[in-house]
């Protein structure tokens, strides 16, 4: 196969992908949960459970954004920026939410908003979400929620 096909295949897949992503932050952000299962695998991974709380096994990141969703209403995502390569998909996103219902950190809710940065890092397979790893201004948004900050055991 010529170099030009298999560019050209690796290019489609990374576009594709990158659709994928953006498909995750707009059903996120438009409270389309139940779409979820269209952009993440069943048992997909989420390395990022300090904050969302969730369960220590494949698939609970669906409970974890879930969790999410209702504690921070609204809560969007605005991808500012997206960087692909193979089956990575990295994402600079804009985060915004007002916390509005119970959180695992904070049962009573603040009233409060926020809006942080954040890089988000995925791993896809056959057009699915199968890992999700993210790093965000996490003192900024206790901060800003009005959050005691955690204390170590």
């Amino acid at each position: 196969m010529s170099d030009d096909r298999q560019n050209g295949g690796a290019a489609t897949m990374v576009d594709a992908n990158k659709k994928v992503v953006l498909g995750f932050f707009e059903a996120i952000s438009e409270r389309r949960l139940a779409d979820l299962p269209t952009y993440m695998a069943p048992d997909v991974i989420d390395h990022n459970k300090i904050i969302h709380g969730e369960a220590d096994e494949p698939g609970a990141a669906f409970e974890g954004l879930r969790m999410q969703a209702e504690a921070f209403d609204p809560l969007t995502g605005h991808v500012e920026e997206l960087i692909a390569e193979g089956d990575r998909v990295v994402a600079r996103v804009t985060q915004r939410g007002t916390h509005a219902s119970a959180h695992v950190r904070m049962p009573e809710p603040t009233g409060r908003s926020f809006e942080n940065e954040a890089i988000w890092i995925f791993t896809l397979h056959e057009g699915r979400i199968t890992e999700i790893r993210g790093v965000s201004d996490r003192l900024g948004l206790f901060i800003q929620l009005g959050w005691p900050w955690p204390q170590a055991d």
